[in-house]
């Protein structure tokens, strides 16, 4: 139960409009409930013709109050006389006739506004949950998402979410409305007939136990569902990241069988989840309806007796199947509940998740860095399974100003070595200290700020040009921006374009050369103007002239500067202070480029090589 209610805790800003929504829910059904009263008197009116008898019953005067089932059933008795007499039957008639049209108003007014206090909500939480997401994700560390899938991660933000904003609709209802409206026409039929009721409470349960196991069965499929739709857009996430490569090697048809088997298996899935959905709310009619052919079999023989009115058996019966909408509401809104919980499980997986980056209490705030960058026996692995270390007792001393080219084969460590400065990742033993400070003892924003990262691969956003330079920085000048591109070698080239500065570059730079992406990228870097600066040397394949201007970007943004550079090109590593070279995360060589050249070593190799990458 606690489970099924979990999607609830998602309102909790919006208590104002949920209690609102429950207020309308209860009037909706006490509305309900008073115009099936009214089908008593109603019949009581055609079938009482003695006027005789209605007179008496005046005279008799009205009954005492008490809350016993004998005065629920008197007091109406008595107010319809009242009419007839005062009215004549026609106009007793027509006072019923009108209070069921007054009634009937009332109750979909209030259905209105249930709704109508409701939307804030389902739409607020949708809003609320995404930005959630969104700032967890922003939040996480990278090796979080080298364990799951992209395209699962946007499912979660989109299908999921959407799913609890329909799960709480369903259950404010299934809480409040509906089970309001069952427990009213209970109580007006155990008014009427306690030993009909009571078959009715002892049967039921027979529905609730099938709905219960359909609604775990359902669960289940659901889950399974939201992690296929998850595989099938991570799929289209990468293609569409990978069209020239998928077209490159004719692998379209092998990509299309991909997507095929994926949305196959989607669409298996999908269909059980619908048939087990469809299915729960004929299969409790079925038994409901049952229920109350046997209640019209024993009502109809308690007639025959007298143990009952003929008026009383059909308002009873009349009360009974109106306990077939609500129930199978409850029913329908039961199984979209266990959707909402299976939603709920993959959002909370996201949001409970380990940020691993923790912050220190009292985090020390650092403006300026001072003397040296320094690795003290670093150790690093990326999972806690891992058997092997990706990094193992690095020792580096970095004085302030110098540059220091990484050099290795792929996967010797060269990376993410550099990607623990800013603590995209923490080691798991040793420490890296600035000035003498454990990196872990500063504010994360402020040890960021100090640091300027160039990717290999160039990140630009769909926006403009002057977005995606001055990105992260707040009130930046045109001057500055243009300042940082003329040092970056792309303001000739962004002149030309048709909005300048202003012109959209497209989904991830895709209206620019590769060349002018690298060196927009630079200018970002120019812009924010770090005190330390980790460059991962472009290997992209570039023409003459590009491959010199981002040479020449580069060398104006290393200038006065602490460089950590990932080097794959010659020039770059002859000019460094300091060469590291590493091999399965351990330092093997280090030294200036003619004293490693005379080592004849690995690094000797390298270059014969020519393989830096």
């Amino acid at each position: 139960m606690k489970k099924l209610f979990s999607v609830l805790k998602y309102t909790g800003n919006y208590k104002g409009y949920t209690l609102l929504n429950i207020l309308f829910n209860i009037l909706f059904s006490l509305f309900s409930a008073a115009t099936l009263a009214l089908i008593a008197p109603f019949l009581e009116l055609l079938f009482k013709t003695d006027l005789i008898d209605i007179g008496f019953m005046v005279l008799k005067g009205p009954p005492e109050f008490s809350l016993s089932s004998e005065y629920l059933k008197t007091a109406p008795n008595y107010y319809l006389a009242l009419l007839i007499i005062g009215y004549s039957k026609g106009g007793a008639l027509l006072v019923i006739c009108l209070a069921v049209v007054i009634l009937t108003f009332l109750k979909n007014i209030c259905r209105y506004f249930a709704m109508y206090f409701i939307a804030p909500i389902r739409n607020g939480v949708v809003r609320d949950l995404r930005n959630k997401l969104y700032a967890k994700i922003i939040d996480l560390p990278l090796s979080y998402f080298s364990e799951e899938k992209k395209g699962d991660i946007m499912s979660r933000m989109t299908s999921d979410v959407q799913e609890i904003e329909w799960s709480i609709m369903q259950t404010l209802e299934m809480i409040f409305r509906e089970p309001l409206t069952v427990v009213i026409l209970f109580t007006l039929m155990l008014i009427i007939s306690i030993k009909l009721t009571i078959y009715i409470i002892v049967l039921l349960p027979i529905a609730a136990l099938v709905i219960a196991i359909l609604g775990k069965s359902l669960k289940n499929a659901a889950r399974k569902t939201k992690e296929t739709l998850g595989s099938l857009i991570s799929i289209i996430e990468e293609t569409l990241g990978a069209l020239k490569v998928i077209k490159a090697f004719n692998s379209e048809k092998n990509m299309r069988n991909k997507f095929g088997e994926q949305n196959d298996q989607y669409f298996r899935q999908s269909v059980k989840v619908y048939r087990k959905t469809d299915l729960a709310s004929p299969l409790t009619e079925v038994i409901v309806t049952g229920i109350l052919m046997l209640i019209l079999f024993i009502g109809g023989k308690m007639v025959f007796t007298g143990e009952l009115t003929a008026a009383l058996f059909i308002t009873y019966f009349g009360l009974a199947s109106q306990l077939i909408p609500p129930i199978k509401q409850i029913t329908t809104s039961y199984n979209n509940i266990q959707k909402g919980v299976a939603s709920e499980e993959r959002i909370d997986k996201i949001l409970k998740a380990d940020l691993i980056i923790h912050e220190t209490q009292n985090a020390v705030i650092k403006k300026n860095f001072d003397i040296n960058i320094e690795y003290k026996n670093v150790s690093f692995k990326y999972t806690k399974g891992d058997t092997g270390y990706v990094l193992k007792n690095i020792n580096l001393n970095i004085p302030k100003g110098k540059t220091i080219a990484l050099v290795g084969q792929s996967g010797s460590g060269k990376t993410t070595m550099a990607d623990m400065l800013p603590r995209f990742y923490d080691c798991d033993s040793g420490e890296i200290c600035i000035d003498g400070q454990n990196i872990k003892n500063l504010q994360l924003a402020s040890l960021r700020n100090l640091i300027g990262v160039v990717t290999q691969e160039s990140m630009l956003f769909n926006d403009t040009v002057a977005a995606n330079i001055s990105f992260g920085l707040q009130n930046v000048t045109p001057e500055k921006i243009e300042n940082a591109a003329k040092i970056a070698n792309a303001h000739e080239f962004i002149s030309q374009l048709s909005g300048g500065y202003q012109t959209n570059i497209g989904d991830r730079g895709g209206k620019l050369s590769g060349g002018q992406r690298q060196r927009i990228s630079i200018a970002r870097a120019v812009l924010k103007d770090p005190q330390i600066l980790i460059l991962d040397e472009a290997t992209s394949a570039l023409d003459t002239e590009s491959e010199k201007l981002v040479q020449e970007a580069l060398s104006n943004l290393m200038k006065n500067r602490t460089s950590i550079v990932i080097a794959h090109r010659l020039s770059t590593i002859m000019n460094a202070d300091e060469i590291i070279v590493l091999n399965k995360g351990e330092i093997i060589e280090r030294g200036t480029h003619n004293q490693l050249l005379q080592a004849k070593g690995t690094y000797s190799k390298l270059c014969e090589m020519q393989s830096f990458k």
